[in-house]
This record gives C-alpha cells, sequence and structure tokens, in this order.
C-alpha cells in the first residue's frame, strides 16, 4: 500500500498533466478554428474545378493526355499516405495507415507493385515497421506552420515527375476528411490516372466550347488538378488533426480529473489510518502506564 508521500507525489504529477492536456487542448481549439476555415474555403473551388474538369475528360474520350487515360497498365501503385508530425491527437494517425496498409496488402497479394510516398512523419514511422522496403520518399513538414498551396505543388511535382519516368501507372492518395470535432474519415483517392465525377444535373443541362479544344486544355490542367487535389487532402488533413487532438486532449483531461478524484480519495483514507493507528498507540501507551 502506498504511503501519504507517495500519494501526494502521484496527485501532483497528474495535475501538472492535467494542465498540459488542458493547454493543448485550447491550442487546439484555436488552430481547429483557422483550419477549418481554411477547409471550408477550398471546397467549393474544388468541386467547381473537378466539375470543369469531367466536362473537358468527358469531351476527349480515350485519347486524352497520359495524365487522364493512363499508362495502359496498372502492376505499379503509388501511395501517397499522409499523416501528422506529431501524435498526441488519438486514432488519426493509425486510422489513415490502417487503410493506406490494408490496401497495400491487397495489391501486393494481387502481385501488383506497390511504392509509398510519405508525408507526415507519423505515418512513416508506423509504415517503416512493415513496408520499409517499399518506402520511396518521404515529405517532411515539421517546419511548416500553416500548410499552404506551395507545399502541395511540391508535392505535386515530385509526383508528376516520378509519373514522368515510368516510376507508377497508379497513384493513389491516402487522407482523412473533416466531418467533426469527433468524425474524421479516412479517405482514398486516385489521382493518376486522373478520375473526375461530373454533376449529372450540371453537364446535362449546360453545353461549353472550348477554345483552343479540350485536349489542350487538360494538359494545362491536370498537373494542377493534381496539386488541387493534394492541396485538398492537406486541408482536409490539418482540420481533423487539430479536431482529433482537442477530442483526445479533451478525454485526457477528464480521465486525469477522475484519477485526481480517486488518489484523494485514497489519500484522505490513508492518512485517517494513520491518525487512527497513532491514536491507538497513544491510547494502549496511556493505559499501560
Amino acid at each position: 500500500m502506498p504511503n501519504l508521500k507517495d500519494l501526494k507525489t502521484r496527485i501532483d504529477s497528474v495535475k501538472s498533466t492535467r494542465k498540459i492536456t488542458q493547454a493543448m487542448q485550447m491550442v487546439a481549439a484555436a488552430k481547429l478554428r483557422r483550419a477549418e476555415e481554411a477547409a471550408g474555403a477550398a471546397r467549393p473551388y474544388a468541386e467547381q474545378f473537378n466539375s470543369v474538369m469531367a466536362g473537358l475528360a468527358a469531351g476527349v474520350g480515350d485519347s486524352g493526355p497520359t495524365l487522364l487515360t493512363g499508362t495502359g497498365s496498372d502492376q505499379t501503385h503509388l501511395l501517397i499516405v499522409m499523416s501528422a508530425e506529431r501524435g498526441l491527437c488519438g486514432g488519426f494517425n493509425s486510422s489513415i495507415v490502417k487503410l493506406a496498409r490494408a490496401n497495400a496488402k491487397k495489391l501486393i497479394a494481387a502481385g501488383k507493385t506497390v511504392k509509398i510516398l510519405t508525408v507526415g512523419k507519423k505515418g512513416r514511422e508506423q509504415l517503416k515497421r512493415d513496408y520499409s522496403e517499399h518506402l520511396i520518399g518521404h515529405v517532411d513538414l515539421s517546419e511548416v506552420k500553416n500548410v499552404g498551396y506551395t507545399n502541395a505543388q511540391d508535392i505535386a511535382s515530385d509526383v508528376l515527375a516520378r509519373f514522368d519516368e515510368g516510376e507508377f501507372d497508379v497513384a493513389t492518395l491516402y487522407f482523412s476528411q473533416f466531418e467533426s470535432v469527433i468524425s474524421q474519415i479516412p479517405q482514398e483517392l486516385q489521382i493518376i490516372p486522373a478520375h473526375f465525377e461530373a454533376n449529372e444535373d450540371e453537364t446535362a443541362s449546360t453545353l461549353f466550347d472550348y477554345e483552343p479544344g479540350e485536349e489542350e486544355i487538360l494538359r494545362e490542367l491536370l498537373p494542377r488538378a493534381v496539386a488541387t487535389q493534394v492541396f485538398s487532402g492537406l486541408l482536409e488533413n490539418a482540420a481533423s488533426e487539430q479536431g482529433a487532438r482537442m477530442s483526445a486532449m479533451d478525454n485526457a483531461t477528464r480521465n486525469a480529473g477522475d484519477m485526481i478524484d480517486k488518489l484523494t480519495i485514497q489519500f484522505n483514507r490513508t492518512r485517517q489510518a494513520v491518525i487512527t493507528n497513532e491514536l491507538i498507540e497513544i491510547i494502549s501507551g496511556a493505559e499501560a502506564l
């Protein structure tokens, strides 16, 4: 049974931990508001851009650029796994890695070649355990305070350069879509060959005449489409990370409070037992005299 000094030390330690988790929760809440606003502001542009690209892709059919039609093979797959640079955000990182790991396992079982490009330290640490031989690159964003379009362009340029060199046939992006503070949904999005979902109502009611032709416009816009999709993934990830961290730190603060209450009760009971024993010893000594 721990003595009073040990219990006092544990209570002080848990109180210090609670102060840290409360501070991290407040910081995450402030960052979440900005990240959520950025992700929400980017969604309308991404959706409209996707709609325009879908119309262009439908116009060229199977004769479009390689980024749209593919190499004609699906033997080599590049998995772009985006995670956080820091932990203490619940299951945010592990849920993305779990989805990527499951698909990598499925592809390898089907005889496909899998290559993995990681964005964020935590995802790389988890994938390194089982797929170290498949890792071909890493993007470190630990020094970046606010993710911007420039970061997405750098990642997209690297991916496009690898595609031009024939390193892979299919590229898939893994990230977490922000729904709410308690809900972040892991997503997979194929970005090469590009796949665009058209708005049926809009495409059915609107006809466009493009100048220059659709294929020439696609050659200019497809690299930007890849960067836009990567940027959207980064923004969704940033909001999801802060939401997950805010929720995790709130739970940690509550758990610390419960532990402090239990330790305080145990401390009081132990102190009362010590006092009772001392009284018994004093009374017994007095009676002996």
